[in-house]
């Protein structure tokens, strides 16, 4: 596993590794990886896990030195697919095969190109001017304004192209000329310097809103339309789904008061069992939205796991794929869904199970 060994990520990965009866797993920390020294084993499968949450990964990575920090995302991300590269060489050539293909990661990593690949396989994506590689470029405020405007977007998402935990994420709203407003966890401290912080807050003047956006927009920024999203018990609603070798295994409704549904940032898990209720009072098939969700994930077939945003629209008729997330299974406590063969699971193990069951049937289709 690459992995930061301190993480809990790795815990519990570890974890579902003894807890299926296996060897203990060998962690290869992204220090060393960054620092050259990505060695593996013949017959060995390496999981790529996140490097977040680790400073002196962070400072090699972005170059920055404080986690909350909002620049340096392009940064990261060249640093990132270098690294990932340069994992899946030393697995290749070390004949140990790899959970995650470096060009997933690529595509996972860039919304623009998330967001083409998606729409190319049909699936369905909020309408977006700044999707795929000949997508219109962001040079700053103006320029989002000017496409906001071109399409008939009075209100958008304007994400950091390489942002991830909702990180340089905007939601803005314009009524004509000088009437915007932005819900974001962007602050700027007196240096006009970004920091994420845990908590949304409103920028309620055209000024306030296109000084940040200025100031996002050298590390690559992509927009899409706002789509106004289903309510439970008041709250804006969307889920999580968990998509493993290709079946979605685990779900779980995120709610909040404000744009962002993130649980971190203030967001809460809501009722899985009255979402189902709701999709089918409308004569909706809540089968239907986790086909989605695994038609998403058949985007990235090189990678056994990830975890799909589902935007629900109001009146729970229609479903929407929001964004594709390649570390989007950390979600302590949560069990696989009935029927999706992941029952009594976490995504971890449900990950573990699903791996020894592609070695038994690999097995068996080369034995004599």
């Amino acid at each position: 596993m690459v992995g930061n060994p301190e993480n809990r990520r790795v815990a519990f990965f570890e974890e579902a590794v003894r807890a299926a009866g296996l060897p203990p797993a060998r962690v290869v920390p992204w220090l060393q990886v960054l620092g050259g020294g990505a060695a593996f084993e013949p017959g060995e499968t390496v999981r790529i896990d996140s490097p977040g949450e680790n400073a002196a990964v962070e400072r090699l990575l972005r170059g920055v030195d404080d986690l909350t920090r909002v620049e340096g995302s392009a940064r990261w991300y060249a640093a990132f697919r270098t690294a990932a590269d340069e994992v899946a060489r030393a697995a290749s050539a070390a004949g140990a095969t790899t959970l995650t293909s470096p060009d997933d990661l690529a595509a996972l990593f860039d919304k623009r190109l998330c967001h083409a690949r998606l729409e190319a396989a049909g699936v369905a994506v909020p309408a977006s001017p700044t999707s795929g590689p000949h997508g219109a470029q962001v040079r700053g405020w103006s320029d989002v304004r000017a496409l906001m405007r071109e399409h008939r977007m009075p209100r958008a998402f304007v994400k950091l192209a390489h942002g991830s935990s909702a990180s340089g994420v905007l939601a803005v709203e314009t009524a004509g000329p000088g009437r915007v407003r932005a819900s974001t966890s962007v602050e700027r401290d007196g240096e006009g310097q970004l920091f994420n912080s845990l908590r949304v807050r409103r920028y309620t003047t055209e000024q306030e809103v296109g000084a940040l956006v200025d100031a996002l927009a050298p590390d690559g920024l992509h927009i899409e339309r706002w789509l106004p999203k289903a309510s439970q018990r008041g709250r804006a609603a969307d889920l999580r789904i968990v998509v493993v070798g290709g079946r979605a295994t685990h779900a779980v409704v995120r709610t909040s008061l404000s744009p962002m549904t993130n649980l971190h940032l203030g967001g809460a898990r809501g009722d899985l069992d009255e979402v189902r209720a709701a999709v089918s009072a409308v004569g909706g098939c809540w089968r239907e939205a986790l086909a989605m969700c695994e038609r998403a994930a058949a985007c990235f077939p090189g990678t056994l796991c990830v975890g799909v945003d589902l935007l629900p629209a109001a009146g729970w008729r229609r479903f929407a794929v929001g964004e594709v997330n390649a570390f989007g299974d950390l979600l302590p406590g949560l069990t696989g869904l009935p029927g999706s063969g992941a029952e009594g699971l976490d995504t971890y193990a449900a990950q573990v199970a699903a791996v020894l069951d592609r070695t038994r049937n690999d097995r068996a289709v080369t034995s004599p």
